[in-house]
C-alpha cells in the first residue's frame, strides 16, 4: 500500500466509504478493510437498517462478527434453523461466532438502526453464505 515504511504496514486514519448493498441485502459503509489498507485479519464497517429493515439469511463461513449498536434498537433471528432470538441496545455489543445462521432486522417503524460491525473476514462480502432456504422460518420484520 502507498502508506507503507520500508515494506511495513503503518497506521492510518480511514473515513468510512461510500454506501454499498451486500450479498444480505443491507447498506454498508466500509472502512477498514484488505482492499482500504491493507488489513489481513479484520474488517469494519457501518452498517444501517432502515425502520422496518430486514437482511437475508445468511452466516459467515470460518469468520466471527462484533456489532456495537450506535443507535436504534436490532433485533436477530440465529441458529441452525434461526430458532434463537435477540435484541440489541444502543451501547451494547453483540458476538456472533463464525458458521452460525442469523437473520437481523429493525422491528421500528421509525428509527434506523446503526452499527459498529467488525470481522475477522478483510475482505468482508467474501465470507457471506446466503440461507434462502432459511427465510420463511422467521416472521417478516415491521
Amino acid at each position: 500500500m502507498g502508506n507503507e515504511v520500508e515494506g511495513l504496514p503503518t497506521c492510518r486514519v480511514v473515513r468510512a466509504g461510500e454506501g454499498f448493498v451486500g450479498k444480505q441485502g443491507l447498506v454498508y459503509q466500509a472502512a477498514v478493510s484488505a482492499e482500504s489498507v491493507g488489513a489481513r485479519g479484520i474488517h469494519m464497517q457501518v452498517v444501517r437498517i432502515p425502520p422496518g429493515g430486514r437482511a437475508k439469511a445468511h452466516l459467515h463461513a470460518d469468520h466471527e462478527t462484533a456489532l456495537y449498536a450506535l443507535s436504534g434498537e436490532s433485533c436477530m433471528w440465529f441458529g441452525e434453523h434461526l430458532e434463537q432470538h435477540t435484541v440489541l441496545q444502543p451501547g451494547e455489543f453483540l458476538y456472533i461466532p463464525a458458521n452460525v445462521p442469523h437473520l437481523p432486522y429493525n422491528p421500528s417503524k421509525t428509527e434506523t438502526c446503526v452499527a459498529l460491525i467488525a470481522r475477522t473476514d478483510p475482505n468482508e462480502q467474501e465470507s457471506v453464505v446466503m440461507l434462502p432456504e432459511l427465510e420463511g422460518l422467521v416472521p417478516a420484520a415491521g
